[in-house]
């Protein structure tokens, strides 16, 4: 992983990017308001949107150590939705950036430790994975503001965890342990804070040892609506069984299984 950005990334002012050749690490780095999603971060995060959409690569999202405790993000901006009108609301400035995030041609992972609340949380159901902390505290407050969770939450969080749960988070302000999150699957992997970003990039290595053009392709026939289906997944599998990855590694496969026969042989 290099640590000089490229200059669609300099001069980023919440957001810290390491990147690689095949994935992209992002820092969100607020720590002075617990990594607050403002709207300068909303505007960084469609920045490297726009990089990953011209040059596919995995995207961990990760949060900051505040005092000595892990963030990942507490929220939007208070001051900011605090002048927000009915206009700023329609135009979807949250839900427009979580949605390209799910929308990225290859997978996302979020790396969570600590606080991911409102936002924060529905940032977090925008990733493809979500890997926690035991310290990790999940979940939406936003009606004790006198708001709703209009960034992704009424809707993907029942998918990811059912509707008996997510109306309990959304209708009863439950906050969710990295234990509770882990039991309802809503994170796959717990790690003490220290392992979480090598576990993230773990899951990264397994993720990348895959062909890429597969990947792009399954995830979007995953998200296809049920009716784009069988006929999204026979097209996919048509392209997919003329590309060059698909004859190369299933011949590394065929050659690899007869040298082990080989081998048993002698």
């Amino acid at each position: 992983m290099t640590h000089s950005p490229t200059p669609a990334f300099e001069g980023f002012t919440t957001l810290r990017v390491t990147e690689g050749a095949d994935r992209v690490q992002v820092q969100l780095h607020r720590p002075e308001v617990r990594n607050a999603i403002n709207s300068a971060m909303v505007e960084e995060l469609h920045q490297v949107c726009s990089v990953l959409e011209r040059q596919p690569r995995v995207l961990i999202l990760s949060g900051t150590e505040v005092g000595g405790k892990g963030v990942f993000a507490s929220g939007a901006d208070i001051k900011e939705l605090r002048e927000r009108r009915r206009d700023d609301a329609l135009a979807g400035i949250n839900s427009g950036v979580f949605s390209r995030i799910a929308s990225l041609p290859l997978p996302v992972i979020a790396a969570l430790d600590g606080y991911a609340l409102g936002g924060g949380a529905e940032l977090a159901y925008a990733a493809d994975f979500r890997i926690g902390t035991p310290r990790l505290k999940i979940g939406q407050p936003e009606a004790g503001l006198g708001i709703m969770a209009a960034a992704g939450a009424t809707w993907r969080l029942k998918e990811l965890v059912g509707e008996p749960l997510a109306k309990e988070m959304l209708l009863a302000g439950r906050i969710l342990t990295g234990e509770e999150a882990l039991a309802v699957r809503l994170v796959t992997e717990l790690h003490d804070p220290a392992g979480l970003l090598p576990a993230a990039h773990a899951l990264a290595d397994r993720i990348t040892a895959l062909d890429p053009l597969a990947l792009r392709l399954t995830k979007a026939a995953f998200t296809a609506p049920r009716g784009a289906h069988p006929l999204i997944d026979n097209l996919a599998q048509g392209i997919l069984f003329e590309s060059d990855a698909k004859f190369d590694r299933m011949q590394a496969f065929l050659d690899g299984r007869e040298n082990a026969s080989g081998s048993e042989e002698r």
